[in-house]
C-alpha cells in the first residue's frame, strides 16, 4: 500500500468516527452552527481558532485551537461549517 492510500484510509476512518459521532449526538451540529454563527458574524480575526476552541469545550468532538494541529477531518468540519454561514449571510 502507497503512503498515499495510507493517508487516504486514515482520512476516511477519520471522517468515518467523526459522522458516527454526530449521528450518535444530533445536537453537535446545532451548537457548532450556533458557535461558529457568533464567531464569524462578529468579523472576529481569530475566529476558527475560537470555534475550534467552543466546540471543543461544549461537545465530544474534539478540535485543537491550534490549526497546525488540526486532523483533515477537523480541517474540513471548520471549513464546511465556514461555509454554511458564509452562504446563510448571503441569503439574509
Amino acid at each position: 500500500m502507497s503512503a498515499s492510500e495510507i493517508q487516504k484510509t486514515r482520512v476516511i476512518n477519520e471522517l468515518r468516527g467523526f459522522i458516527k459521532k454526530l449521528l450518535q449526538d444530533p445536537q453537535i451540529l446545532e451548537q457548532s452552527l450556533e458557535i461558529a454563527r457568533k464567531h464569524l458574524s462578529n468579523g472576529d480575526k481569530g475566529a476558527m481558532a475560537k470555534i475550534a476552541s467552543e466546540i471543543s469545550d461544549t461537545t465530544s468532538v474534539h478540535i485543537s485551537e491550534d490549526p497546525a494541529e488540526h486532523s483533515e477531518a477537523d480541517k474540513l468540519y471548520l471549513e464546511v461549517l465556514k461555509e454554511v454561514i458564509d452562504e446563510e449571510q448571503a441569503l439574509y
